[in-house]
């Protein structure tokens, strides 16, 4: 009788900290030995292979609800099949809260929604009214439900928090032992620009960068960081764009803060000018912060080699480009201040961050694994997730790493009708993904069915208690 029920033989395994061969053994949805020679009831071919973790990605907008009713064009079948085609076999993604509102109910809602889903995946927490009733009852209780993480926009209409609502927000954070992610970009800043240059007549595509210098994020970062520490709340700051605001990341992570850093594919191959194309084609690339120049990508490349940004996510934010439904629901002709924000990204996030990291030398397959896999699944407590041990659940992928491969929206395999990747040539590329023990995906064919995925509920975990350093010792979120 075979000993297990899948082995993955002769591959090259891969962790955040080691790359040595070995066969995997898997045994009831888990690994349950590294060796020689394993034999299973299913053999999985791995010659000439990286085996790595299943791909984490702890920043992406799948089936969010919007206001006006509906929910985002990317399923929750659609964009797991996007993850499993590139590599990824476990989400977090966003349940919302809307203006005068609480968040159980959306939060039903979604639940119920992501039952469609064919990878694991987790909820982060979106407060935008912080009212007493969510601070003080609700946070607690989704907490307490396995949503360990909360969510605030310092920009955005109308998801924006001001510096009090989001302390609050720190708060009662703090009291439930949930970590805080935080977009950081300064409202009034940008709703200044952006009134001066819609004046001027500048409302194509391309001022959205204008609207949203460095300096706006950079500012922002640097008072979310220092609101925190008030707090000693320990925080992540999304989707961070250029090595100005790193660098308030890592003066936070030198003064012994708790607070992590984020990047995205796109702020290593898209540039600002990207948004100027004729027509209206420029919106293809509108994502905030937005896109900065091309001389930002080797620093931002230092800043992950020194471990300040320590996490790279997709931020799939899909909108189409075609139809009315999309980047055209305010019309065509519409100011770049009512285009919707967002790029899809969710397959091409591990072939780009290789491609650009490992096969051009910047970083080791094991830096790529523990940035887009061990990192987030340590930093968000997904007990099981982001490695290649015994006693972990057996999420991996099978990895070409000499495969060449040009970005097409077909391969991406999403609901969204572009990807803002297109033509762009990649080496390495997922052979085969495995989710809990079973082929999910071989050769680009997704087998999963849906419903197949789990929901990742999170408990305490070490990592985010506070440290217990306060301003004269006085625990102010006790109170208010």
């Amino acid at each position: 009788m075979p000993d297990f029920d899948l082995v993955v033989r002769g591959g090259t395994v891969v962790t955040a900290s080691d790359t040595f061969r070995a066969d995997v053994g898997v045994r009831d949805g888990r690994i349950a030995a590294l060796g020689d020679r394993l034999t299973g009831a299913e053999t999985l071919d791995a010659g000439g292979l990286l085996v790595m973790p299943g791909g984490v990605d702890t920043h992406c907008h799948i089936e969010q609800l919007q206001e006006a009713g509906g929910a985002d064009e990317e399923t929750w079948e659609s964009g797991s099949r996007a993850c499993l085609a590139g590599g990824t076999t476990s989400v977090v993604t966003f349940s919302t809260q809307f203006k005068g509102g609480g968040i159980l109910e959306p939060l039903a809602e979604y639940r119920r929604r992501a039952g469609r889903a064919m990878v694991d995946y987790g909820f982060h927490q979106i407060i935008t009214d912080a009212s007493d009733d969510v601070i003080w009852r609700q946070i607690p209780q989704v907490v307490s439900e396995g949503v360990r993480s909360l969510k605030v926009f310092l920009t955005y209409d109308p998801l924006h928090l001001d510096d009090r609502a989001f302390i609050r927000v720190l708060a009662a954070a703090r009291r439930a032992g949930a970590l805080v992610t935080v977009h950081c970009e300064n409202y009034d800043a940008i709703n200044w620009r952006t009134e001066a240059l819609l004046a001027d007549g500048r409302a194509s595509p391309k001022y959205h960068a204008w609207a949203r210098p460095r300096m706006i994020e950079r500012e922002a970062t640097h008072r979310a960081i220092a609101l925190a520490e008030m707090v000693d709340q320990p925080i992540q700051i999304f989707h961070v764009s250029c090595s100005e605001v790193a660098e308030e990341i890592a003066r936070a992570q030198h003064r012994g803060l708790k607070v992590w850093g984020e990047t995205c594919p796109q702020y290593f191959v898209s540039v600002a000018s990207d948004m100027d194309r004729p027509g209206f084609e420029g919106a293809k690339f509108m994502c905030s912060p937005a896109p900065r120049e091309a001389g930002d990508h080797e620093k931002l490349w230092q800043d992950v080699r020194r471990g300040t940004l320590d996490v790279i996510s997709s931020d799939h934010s899909g909108w189409s480009y075609g139809g009315t439904r999309g980047k055209r629901v305010n019309g065509e002709d519409a100011p770049f201040r009512d285009i919707p924000n967002g790029m899809p990204g969710l397959a091409a996030r591990l072939p780009i961050i290789f491609s650009e990291g490992v096969a051009k030398g910047r970083i080791d397959p094991q830096k790529f694994v523990a940035l887009t896999a061990t990192n987030p699944a340590r930093l968000f407590g997904l007990a099981g997730k982001g490695s290649i041990a015994p006693g972990m659940d057996a999420d991996l992928v099978l990895w070409d790493p000499a495969r060449k491969t040009t970005l097409t929206n077909a391969l991406m395999q999403h609901a969204i009708d572009y990807t803002p990747y297109e033509g762009l040539e990649v080496t390495g590329w997922p052979v085969a993904t495995v989710l809990r023990g079973r082929v999910a995906m071989r050769d680009g064919k997704v087998r999963a069915e849906p419903g197949s995925g789990r929901f990742l509920a999170r408990g305490p975990y070490d990592l985010i208690q506070p440290t217990g350093v306060l301003a004269h010792d006085f625990d102010a979120s006790q109170f208010a």
